[in-house]
């Protein structure tokens, strides 16, 4: 199987789509990477909204209806799993490769 052009992802990317596979607006998105990384990775508001523009182009995630007028909710789409499965197989590879050598 060809990878795609658009692995490896970067940490925060794959991060902010593991996020979205439950809908989120922009604060919780933040706050949920920096959850998920155990405070590893903090997303400014700008790189934020820099992400999610660029993520709607790609439409790995798009906009869905929110009960609350002020904020955006946003969530994964099938393309957006398909790439964020395909990534998450090519780290597992790279533990594997790692394991077997008693890394």
């Amino acid at each position: 199987m060809n990878r795609s052009k658009y692995l490896p992802l970067t940490e925060t990317t794959y991060l902010i789509l593991i996020a979205l596979i439950e809908p989120g607006h922009g604060y919780r998105i933040m706050q949920k990477v920096e959850e998920l990384s155990d405070g590893n990775v903090r997303v400014a508001a700008g790189t934020m909204y820099g992400a999610i523009e660029n993520l709607m182009k790609l439409k790995w995630i798009t906009s869905v209806p929110s009960s609350d007028a002020r904020r955006k909710v946003y969530q994964i789409t099938d393309s957006g799993m398909a790439i964020l499965k395909e990534e998450t197989n090519r780290l597992r590879s790279m533990v594997s490769v790692a394991d077997a050598n008693n890394l």
